[in-house]
């Protein structure tokens, strides 16, 4: 795991010490307060034809990539980094601007309400725990908070089914620095495995992409594009948002072996054979 420790060392000679922001239990640089006032004054000023959640995407293209960039503090606080990203927090912050376009609500405590009630349970900051681990969990709560609907058909393309089994979490503590400093967190997380395991889900095996025509009628520029996965204890292999170009689907990601935020050069169908443990795609589309 990476921290951003050191990049926080290199910015205090350029920044005063009140950009860090500790208030409400929120973590974030004031750089980070900017750019998301600054794009959501943007996006309300699109016309209404504009895919917003492509718009805002698109915006961060080049960010750096760098994970485990909410395992910064102590305790749980909702963390707010506009400036590194990996593909779960790009989905999220796109998701929470997104929201606030959506319901005409364009500060900055709208932004936070909004990332929160996307990132945790009920919206409510507890622990470590609280937070929604596992990209299955994060789709339907999401859903029933009326955020967020998951499409499942027709089939085809929507010809396969994942039945769930989670685990990894729980079996590989060591791997996570919350559960490694709260070892009495990890019943919580198993006990959170269970609920989700036995869930199953219509998806696209990855094969089907090569049908471009019929993925037209069923995806659309600015999906969620959640990336199903065969490793044991796994649900999701990996985030991003769908692009048509030139007549061919693509992903829009946080790519760790790019090492930035990225629209794929090659195309989606391309990009998961290239991915052995790679099985498919579920679409999750944001609601207005």
């Amino acid at each position: 795991m990476r921290s951003i420790f050191l990049l926080f060392i290199a910015l205090w000679p350029i920044l005063p010490i009140d950009a860090i922001g500790r208030k409400d239990n929120v973590s974030y640089l004031s750089a980070d307060s900017m750019t998301i006032c600054k794009l959501l004054d943007e996006a309300r000023h699109q016309a209404r034809t504009v895919n917003i959640s492509l718009f805002l995407a698109r915006k961060f293209l080049g960010v750096p990539y760098m994970a485990h960039t909410l395992e910064i503090n102590k305790n749980e606080k909702l963390v707010v980094n506009t400036r590194q990203l990996d593909c779960t927090t790009f989905v999220e912050t796109v998701t929470a601007l997104t929201l606030c376009v959506y319901h005409r609500s364009y500060t900055w405590q709208d932004y936070l309400d909004a990332l929160k009630s996307v990132r945790y349970r009920d919206g409510q900051i507890e622990n470590y725990t609280s937070r929604i681990h596992y990209f299955t969990e994060w789709i339907t709560v999401n859903t029933k908070a009326g955020i967020v609907k998951e499409v499942q058909n027709p089939d085809p393309p929507f010809s396969a089914v994942q039945a769930v089994n989670v685990n990894f979490m729980s079996r590989h503590p060591e791997s996570y620095k919350a559960l490694r400093q709260h070892p009495e967190y990890v019943s919580a997380i198993r006990q959170m495995e269970k609920q989700i395991t036995g869930g199953r889900f219509r998806y696209i095996p990855k094969q089907s992409l090569k049908n471009t025509a019929l993925m037209r009628n069923v995806v659309v520029d600015g999906d969620i594009i959640a990336i199903t996965s065969n490793k044991k204890g796994l649900d999701i292999a990996h985030l991003g948002f769908a692009v048509w170009k030139n007549g061919e689907l693509h992903l829009l990601n946080a790519s760790q072996l790019h090492k930035k935020v990225i629209e794929e050069p090659m195309t989606l169908y391309q990009y998961l054979q290239k991915h052995p443990s790679h099985t498919g795609i579920r679409i999750i589309r944001i609601r207005k």
